[in-house]
């Protein structure tokens, strides 16, 4: 397993024990605002989807829970090569734990995977992503309108790459 250290995280494979840490992540609608998906509303909603991380079979994903000093305050990593996916606790935002964990995550990635790029899939509205994806290399290579519904209501697309460094 995989573990990989930062300054000031530890990043490391999904356990079961993330469930209580990761459903209050995932019950916070503005730290859901932006994600595929509406805020859980159920533990199950949160289970299944823990599960689903710890179950990734390692050769088509490279995800991480993000931990600062013991606590579980996020993920980031690919769910399925080569989307990048990141979401972190509304308190941590704003202190470049995002910016430390993904710049760990890809270089990990690119040193110990044939993978030629990374792509992402933001909402426009985003500008934290956004910049963030920018500030690690991104370019943005495509928009594209109504590509995802949440909760009834539609979402536009814009499409990130950063190419194998």
């Amino acid at each position: 397993m995989t573990v990989l250290r930062t300054e000031r995280l530890v990043l490391r494979p999904a356990r079961w024990s993330d469930l209580e840490p990761l459903h209050q992540i995932f019950t916070d609608p503005q730290v859901m605002r932006f994600w595929s998906r509406p805020p859980h509303t159920e533990l199950e909603q949160t289970r299944e989807w823990l599960g689903s991380m710890i179950e990734s079979p390692a050769e088509t994903s490279a995800d991480f829970i993000i931990e600062l000093e013991g606590e579980t305050i996020g993920k980031a990593g690919f769910y399925r090569f080569p989307e990048v996916g990141f979401i972190l606790a509304r308190e941590h935002w704003r202190k470049g734990y995002a910016h430390e964990a993904l710049s760990a995550v890809l270089d990990h990635v690119f040193e110990t995977r044939r993978v030629d790029a990374a792509v992402a899939d933001v909402d426009p509205r985003n500008d934290a992503s956004l910049g963030l994806l920018k500030k690690l290399g991104f370019v943005e290579t495509g928009r594209a309108e109504k590509t995802w519904e949440i909760g009834g209501v539609w979402a536009d697309s814009v499409y990130l790459r950063l190419e194998r460094r």
